[in-house]
């Protein structure tokens, strides 16, 4: 049900690819985590169980391990594919305690900038120094104080309506109407927890599927944009530019060449 296939292995640090099959709502049973580890999902959702808080994970939200931390993991919406980054202390100087981080889109690009690197070889330069710029800005996107359970599950179904692209969800007060909130408490608590505005949160989801679409050599961006509910193409691009610094066109170049070296 879970396999691991490393993409790079020395020995301060490994990169692999995890891919888990289980469908399951039951916890595993507990397993005490031995490095640390800053796992980033890539496709699919799902729970992970740390000192009794339960958090759903899905390309937004991501995590670190800590060395000693009792995990327990659920798979309710199916398998996942993830990418697991272990690192050494002496290689990262930084704090490294057990936590949610936010996945922005700098933080997604600078993941894919990594799997890049890994294919194009040079892991003892290019793609630790992505390894090492994917860490930096991972652990400096944090949500903030710990938020009451019904919070908690009020952001989490906000969140997976706004993944998912729920209808409902193209819209600010029609997500409020569906979670049954006032659209005053979901704004004010997502903000709250997240760190960012529910509409900075819908766009950087928007962003990663635009990602996703010049990744894999897709160039009708008109299209994408009507699909992804953008006023056209220009906004489209403005919004992609506002969040990583660089347009459609120049974000091809950076995730489809093979040689970061240069």
């Amino acid at each position: 049900m879970l396999s691991a296939v490393s993409l790079a292995v020395r020995p301060r640090f490994t990169v692999s690819t995890v891919t888990c099959r289980a469908h399951h709502t039951r916890w595993s049973e507990p397993d005490a985590d031995r490095a640390h580890r800053l796992v980033l999902v890539r496709r699919g959702r799902f729970r992970r169980r740390v000192d009794g808080v339960d958090t759903d994970l899905d390309p937004t939200m991501a995590y670190l391990a800590a060395p000693g931390e009792e995990e327990r993991f659920a798979h309710p919406a199916g398998g996942d594919l993830c990418t697991s980054v272990t690192v050494s202390p002496d290689l990262w100087e930084g704090p490294w305690t057990g936590a949610t981080v936010y996945v922005d889109a700098r933080v997604d690009l600078a993941h894919r900038r990594l799997l890049a690197a890994a294919r194009g070889g040079d892991v003892d330069y290019a793609l630790t120094e992505e390894l090492l710029g994917l860490v930096a800005s991972a652990t400096g996107h944090r949500p903030g104080r710990p938020p009451s359970p019904a919070d908690r599950a009020l952001v989490a179904a906000a969140r997976e309506a706004i993944v998912a692209d729920h209808p409902d969800a193209a819209g600010l007060c029609s997500l409020a109407d569906l979670l049954g909130a006032s659209p005053y408490r979901l704004s004010r608590v997502f903000s709250r927890q997240m760190g960012v505005s529910l509409t900075r949160y819908r766009n950087r989801v928007r962003v990663g599927r635009v990602l996703r679409h010049v990744e894999e050599a897709g160039d009708d961006l008109a299209a994408l944009a009507a699909d992804l509910g953008f006023a056209d193409q220009a906004h489209l691009t403005r919004t992609v530019r506002e969040h990583l610094g660089h347009t459609p066109t120049a974000l091809r170049r950076l995730l489809v060449r093979r040689d970061l070296t240069r």
